[in-house]
């Protein structure tokens, strides 16, 4: 489990693809300070789990359904990448709950800069819309979020300072696709809404 709150901006070293997987190597001192084989990372908010580390990178396999859902498949050598390791039982929760379960990608469609934060509206896949209200929490990327503004068809989203910083958010132009998660906690409630219906 994770809180949406990325720990470090880190880079792929490389990506191995396979017939219908990948490897990726990825550098991120602080999220390998104290991983062990096994340990989960969220890399732009999927869950990974590490298979080989040095005090500097990790290497992480992507089997075929993460390439399908998500924009992992589209990473070169060089990229930037939102890092998270798992949370810790003791840790302040600073986020929302995030499991790293990506549910789909998005588009960037415009991003209106204002004094000192910025507005970034992202397409909004119909399967997913239902799960996205204002006010709501969203993991973009990785990054947890608050949806300022939601349509039909998009959602918006307010960047402080910290996070076009910090983050790949800030340096991603539109048209660049985003990883999506929506609030879990949604999902269970629709579930349990169904079932009491049926029952």
């Amino acid at each position: 489990m994770f809180t949406g709150i990325v720990e470090e901006l880190g880079r792929v070293v490389s990506v191995e693809p396979g017939e219908d997987s990948a490897v990726l190597r990825v550098r991120g001192p602080l999220v390998t300070s104290d991983a062990t084989h096994g340990a989960s990372i969220a890399v732009n908010g999927v869950c990974l789990t590490v298979v080989e580390h040095d005090a500097e990178s990790f290497s992480v396999d992507v089997m075929a359904e993460t390439l399908r859902r998500s924009s992992l498949g589209t990473l070169t050598a060089g990229d930037p990448v939102n890092l998270e390791r798992a949370m810790a039982a003791s840790s302040r929760f600073g986020g929302h709950i995030v499991q790293g379960h990506v549910d789909g990608t998005a588009t960037i469609t415009a991003r209106e800069p204002g004094d000192r934060w910025e507005v970034v509206t992202f397409t909004l896949p119909q399967a997913l819309a239902r799960y996205v209200v204002e006010k709501g929490s969203i993991t973009v990327d990785g990054v947890s979020l608050t949806v300022s503004a939601v349509t039909d068809d998009t959602f918006s989203v307010s960047l402080i300072p910290t996070t076009l910083d910090l983050t790949t958010l800030g340096h991603k132009g539109v048209g660049a696709t985003v990883n999506l998660e929506v609030d879990v906690l949604a999902k269970y409630v629709e579930r349990l809404m169904s079932a009491g219906a049926q029952a």
